[in-house]
């Protein structure tokens, strides 16, 4: 299928909208008319300007209101129509979109509306046009594509069509019967497709103009839309039409590639596996672990952050080989600390500060997870590798940070062959912490979808629902990316509120990232022990006494708890025991012990966690 973007799905001018779908690798745009109002040249220049880009203009839109109108009003909409068809013309496109009537005085009698459309469409015919026709959600009479699909086959004109929209369709819970049953290819004008979460249906117009998402971001089951038109033979553009009011306040060009990775995805989604440009695509979820986090650091910058680090139980092992570079393991947690002048940290230094600067996977193939990143339009970072050294491949990730990837399987990790051991040091073992739990990465709230996605699509990793965690200046809304079985999990946060503990982080780092790094252990009173308590963040008192009431925990226990910070959670699964360090740079470390099977996050706590680190911050 082809690929199309109406200019109304990002920010920018017209120009910059259109520039930034060619930039994406769309083939076609839809001009949203407010666009073409707004833009001083001529449409004729419009039109030039995108075959100059390479893109077709496959559709002016939207014209509303046009059927069962009184007939003086009537007259007024055809004769509006007649001069737009003009401009279609300049324009270079040959389709034009009508919206069905929303207005109070719009006639129910479908065969007035049949006849005023098949009264346009003989226009359109002798203009040599195609007129798409779409029911709203919120349309007077018209609100179901079924409905429309009936006024449609009642106006019985070859230039007349269907316009389906996945967000008007589900958002009313139609089902794809019609589609799959009476809708014929050749009556379908034009396909807009938009995703959204799942809200309450009380106020269509407001859930439209602020909630879509590109398709895999959101609840819809837009995947089955386009695999019943797939089996219907449809190969016409897809075009995203999309309402939101983060998108529109981004980067045009970043969420141009989001929403090309979105209908890339969207067309993987829907081919047979062996006919899909990369072999296996859904084993790119062959993402083992977290191979290592890279913080960048600059002269003695770092120094809190590395003895809080030696706290907990982290030495600096080994030193890189010819940069200024050093290793800090324990058990199975690599941490480098990147103080190299000539490097993307000292980059990503000077831009936020000392902070994580990226992350390393361990995939089985590294050439394989790099296929399917490039396939789904990431951007590669060109690595420096001095002679003898690793050069190991990353893509742009989260915010300015990289993602690296690393063959788990080549019998050596990165460290044997870019690092050598520091003399004397024995630190691996520590306080007993075993590997990374999870990693919470906070980021704007115009980039809280798109870095979901961008987990989903490069790597097959799962989107859990989204929930709020009550911070005490607002919410902060959490969602958790996780590879199959796991053993990578990613807290993705963000906030509206201009004072809660994300847009805090987002304030001082200048930017998305990193902002938690949980460790794991199978004893956290040992790991605890070892930390200067000056470090820990306080837990209040009554924290402790409401525990103690709800669980019945004794008082031992209790007394341990309350001596080390330590907050507790319950549910059927199992237990978990969890202490935060205080924020340095932004940045907070978590230990975490998971008793029998409990496999969430402790967010029953997070209420307690969020006012504590908001009272460390005023100290």
């Amino acid at each position: 299928m082809k690929t199309a973007l109406a200019t109304v799905s990002i920010s920018g001018t017209l120009r910059e909208k259109m520039e930034a779908a060619s930039k994406a690798g769309f083939q076609g745009v839809e001009i949203f008319e407010n666009d073409l109002t707004q833009f001083a040249g001529s449409p004729v220049e419009v039109g030039k300007m995108a075959k100059d880009l390479g893109l077709e203009i496959i559709a002016l839109q939207p014209f509303r209101d046009m059927e069962g109108n009184p007939r003086d009003i009537q007259k007024k909409r055809v004769e509006m129509l007649k001069r737009k068809m003009q401009v279609a013309h300049e324009l270079g496109t040959n389709r034009l979109l009508m919206c069905c009537n929303v207005q109070p005085y719009a006639s129910a009698d479908r065969e007035l509306c049949a006849a005023d459309l098949r009264h346009l469409a003989e226009i359109a015919a002798s203009e040599e046009l195609i007129l798409g026709y779409e029911a709203l959600a919120w349309g007077k009479h018209i609100a179901d594509y079924e409905d429309a699909w009936d006024l449609v086959k009642r106006a019985d004109h070859p230039n007349l069509g269907i316009n389906l929209d996945t967000f008007h369709m589900f958002s009313r819970g139609n089902t794809l019967d019609c589609l799959r049953d009476e809708i014929t290819v050749d009556k379908i004008a034009l396909v807009q497709v938009a995703d959204a979460p799942v809200m309450p249906r009380t106020d269509y117009l407001t859930y439209s103009r602020h909630s879509r998402c590109f398709p895999g971001q959101g609840d819809m089951p837009v995947v089955e839309f386009v695999q019943v038109l797939k089996d219907k033979g449809f190969d016409d553009y897809l075009s995203h039409e999309i309402f939101n009011d983060e998108f529109r306040s981004s980067d045009p060009v970043a969420k141009a590639v989001d929403g090309m990775r979105s209908l890339i995805w969207l067309d993987d989604q829907t081919t047979p596996k062996h006919d899909i440009a990369i072999d296996n695509i859904e084993e790119s979820a062959s993402i083992r672990e977290v191979e290592f986090v890279e913080f960048a650091v600059e002269g003695d910058s770092g120094d809190e952050l590395v003895k809080t680090l030696a706290q907990l139980g982290f030495a600096e092992t080994h030193q890189h080989r010819s940069k200024n570079v050093t290793l800090m393991r324990q058990g199975d947690v690599n941490l480098i600390l990147n103080k190299e002048p000539k490097s993307q940290a000292h980059e990503y230094f000077q831009k936020h500060g000392v902070s994580v600067c990226a992350l390393g996977f361990a995939t089985d193939s590294v050439k394989h997870t790099l296929a399917v990143a490039e396939h789904y339009k990431a951007e590669r970072f060109e690595n420096q590798a001095g002679p003898g050294e690793l050069n190991i491949p990353a893509i742009r990730g989260v915010g300015d940070s990289l993602v690296y990837f690393v063959n788990r399987d080549a019998g050596y990790r990165f460290f044997d062959v870019d690092f050598k051991p520091i003399d004397g040091v024995q630190g691996e073992q520590g306080v007993g912490l075993k590997r990374i739990d999870h990693i919470g990465q906070t980021v704007a709230n115009v980039d809280f979808l798109s870095t979901g996605f961008f987990y989903k699509s490069l790597f097959g990793f799962d989107i859990q629902p989204s929930q709020d965690l009550p911070d005490i200046h607002g919410l902060v809304v959490s969602r958790t990316a996780t590879n199959k079985d796991k053993s990578i999990r990613i807290p993705i946060n963000m906030t509206n509120a201009r004072s809660a503990s994300a847009e805090r982080f987002l304030t001082q780092t200048r930017g998305s990232g990193v902002q938690q790094i949980a460790f794991a252990c199978d004893d956290i009173f040992t790991a605890a022990k070892n930390m200067d308590q000056e470090k820990v963040l306080t837990i209040p008192n009554n924290y402790y006494r409401d525990i103690e009431a709800r669980f019945d925990l004794s008082e031992e226990l209790i007394a341990k708890l309350k001596a080390h910070n330590i907050l507790f959670d319950r549910n059927d699964q199992g237990e978990f025991f969890h202490f935060y360090t205080e924020q340095m740079h932004g940045v907070f470390f978590e230990v975490v012990q998971r008793v029998d099977g409990y496999d969430n996050y402790g967010e029953a706590n997070a209420f307690v966690r969020l006012a504590a680190q908001a009272e460390q911050e005023k100290a």
